[in-house]
């Protein structure tokens, strides 16, 4: 027994559970990827809450985000310098909300940050723009996905502002079934 090495203490590893959608092994599962991405700066004693913010250079080149179109805006939706660089905190949070046991409404969130690319808190024209030609890996002609993102505005665009804010968002998520299922990564 004496090569088990203490990571967390059990209070951090409660507090980890009460916060996430995740059991201790699953925990100490992410510490292990997180720590894997840079050995030389993650420490694998975090008992005293160590200072250590992985890039997103590093984060999004992990197998779980690499091929998603969104990888680099969904890391820096959960950093909190909002640049991408993570803390094990940070990573925990966005792991936990996309998992498959968070529920649409905190996903419908994270979303919706994912997609405000000029961060206004609304979606306009040019953030869906933007997001279809990421979907469509730009397939679609420009007249194409003008064509579309006018026809989502115009449908679920309740206050008739030309723009979508949240609640219009979690209008029109709500009458797509598939957005759980497409909303989720796997550790």
């Amino acid at each position: 027994m004496g090569n088990k090495q203490t990571i967390f203490t059990d209070e951090q590893l409660d507090a980890y559970q009460d916060c996430t959608f995740f059991t201790r092994k699953e925990i100490l599962r992410l510490h292990a990827r997180y720590h894997e991405l840079a050995p030389h700066l993650v420490p694998m004693d975090y008992t005293n809450d160590p200072d250590c913010k992985l890039p997103l250079a590093l984060i999004v080149n992990m197998p779980e985000l690499k091929e998603n179109p969104f990888c680099s805006r969904i890391v820096e939706s959960f950093s909190e310098d909002g640049m991408g660089n993570l803390s094990f905190n940070e990573f925990v949070d966005m792991f936990s909300v996309l998992s498959e046991m968070a529920p649409r409404e905190l996903k419908a969130i994270y979303a919706f940050k994912i997609y405000d690319y000029n961060v206004d808190n609304f979606l306009c024209k040019e953030d869906l723009e933007k997001t279809l030609n990421k979907l469509t890996k730009e397939e679609l002609t420009p007249e194409e996905v003008q064509l579309v993102c006018e026809k989502a505005i115009e449908e679920a665009d309740l206050d008739g502002d030309h723009k979508l804010s949240f609640a219009d968002f979690e209008n029109m998520i709500t009458r797509a079934p598939d957005f759980l299922s497409t909303f989720h990564i796997r550790i």
